[in-house]
């Protein structure tokens, strides 16, 4: 499905409701696994969340995962660790060329039992439970951040606990600290000193009921709307929290550059245009945050701003290399942009070319990143169904604040 999207304001004012974050989700539904009392309220409803409980309920031995690489990450470590279970974890083409070694290999020091399938180092796996009495392991600190919470959400069910040692410069703190705070807040005892984080075993817990924040790389798309907005226009969004567990947050803070402030209201924000700009060049360190370095960079070209973001070296093994797909899809509109393996450099803006065809690469990010640009100009994006993976009511919110949108 391929969707025009164009506008005939500039103004935005509307009331968005935001699916629960699926990282917290995630998380959660491993959680629930080791502790079937905990009970989950708002639930992501991203295509991501729907696999890794599809693969969690059935008694199916292949699990077919897709794109969802959250999934293929907490899973593996999930059914290592259950004894008697054997599983077959695959995906799409994609997922099977995006590497899983070095969560394998840790899995394997604690005595997993995992096989490749077809190429060394990447999906598909052969997946043989087994109890992990070992309690100690080691990994770098600089690889996803999801290898090492995989490790951590099995942790409290295996019969010693887990010691994690962290190896080298730690990447995307945040969503390591995301898992923490939420074994916390089901009285589990965890702690993170220096390069070293201990779990403590946790056989049971109390009766409880967690409710998922909402998600807020999914609000940075309203963000960019509504920094290429015009003067006071403004979005209402449920459901946030002030003292959020998402590193995505952060962009709260990064907006304000762009003239976008934000207020808290209980369980919602409310975000505005409130000034023009007051940046000729964003600078941005984003290794915490890296799932909003394509929004960003997509509204510093439609505001005509120079960027250069760094920390960004995870993207390159996300659904599609992120880096290379923002420079070809950015260079096709007008941008001069030049990327690394872990930056992106882009000049001011002196064109955007009109009715561009934006090739998705089956990356929901890809998609949702570029739909602001519809306030500057008219364009098309292609396989627009991609948006489910994160965000499925996405292509409805648009039309609710405002943009023009056709199937063509």
């Amino acid at each position: 499905m391929n969707l025009q999207l164009n506008t005939t304001t500039s103004t935005i004012q509307s009331d968005i409701t935001v699916s629960g974050s699926k990282s917290e989700s995630n998380r959660l539904l491993i959680l629930q696994q080791l502790y079937p009392n905990i009970t989950i309220e708002n639930l992501s409803d991203s295509d991501d969340t729907h696999h890794l409980q599809e693969a969690l309920s059935s008694s199916v031995e292949i699990a077919d995962i897709g794109h969802a690489g959250t999934a293929m990450r907490f899973l593996t470590a999930f059914f290592a660790s259950q004894k008697g279970t054997t599983k077959i974890l695959q995906g799409s083409e994609r997922m099977h060329n995006r590497p899983i070694e070095i969560l394998v290999d840790a899995l394997r020091s604690l005595g997993a039992d995992i096989t490749y399938l077809e190429k060394e180092g990447y999906p598909p796996l052969q997946i043989n439970g087994k109890a992990l009495t070992q309690h100690k392991v080691t990994i770098n600190g600089n690889v996803s951040s999801q290898y090492i919470s995989a490790l951590l959400l099995i942790a409290p069910g295996l019969p010693n606990g887990l010691v994690v040692e962290l190896v080298g410069k730690i990447t995307s703190v945040p969503y390591i600290n995301m898992t923490l705070a939420l074994l916390h807040q089901l009285g589990i005892q965890a702690d993170f000193s220096g390069a070293t984080i201990k779990v403590a075993a946790q056989p049971t817990i109390t009766n409880q009921t967690v409710v998922v924040e909402s998600d807020w790389s999914s609000a940075s798309y309203f963000y960019s709307l509504i920094a290429m907005s015009s003067l006071n226009s403004s979005v209402k969004l449920t459901a946030y929290k002030k003292d959020s567990l998402q590193g995505d947050a952060v962009l709260a803070e990064i907006y304000e550059h762009f003239g976008v402030t934000t207020q808290f209201h209980g369980n919602s924000i409310t975000i505005s245009k409130t000034s023009l700009h007051s940046t000729a060049t964003l600078e941005q360190e984003l290794k915490n945050a890296p799932d909003i370095a394509q929004t960003i960079a997509v509204t510093c070209f439609g505001l005509g701003i120079a960027c250069e973001l760094t920390g960004l070296h995870t993207l390159k093994i996300k659904e599609t290399d992120r880096l290379e797909a923002l420079r070809e899809e950015l260079t096709k509109l007008g941008a001069d942009i030049k990327v690394t393996d872990e930056s992106l450099h882009l000049a001011p803006a002196n064109q955007l070319n009109k009715n561009i065809a934006i090739t998705t690469y089956n990356d929901h990010r890809m998609a949702m990143a570029f739909a602001p640009l519809a306030l500057k100009t008219t364009l098309i994006i292609k396989d627009a169904e991609v948006v489910t993976k994160s965000f499925r009511n996405f292509w409805n919110d648009m039309t609710k604040i405002g943009l023009q949108i056709q199937e063509v």
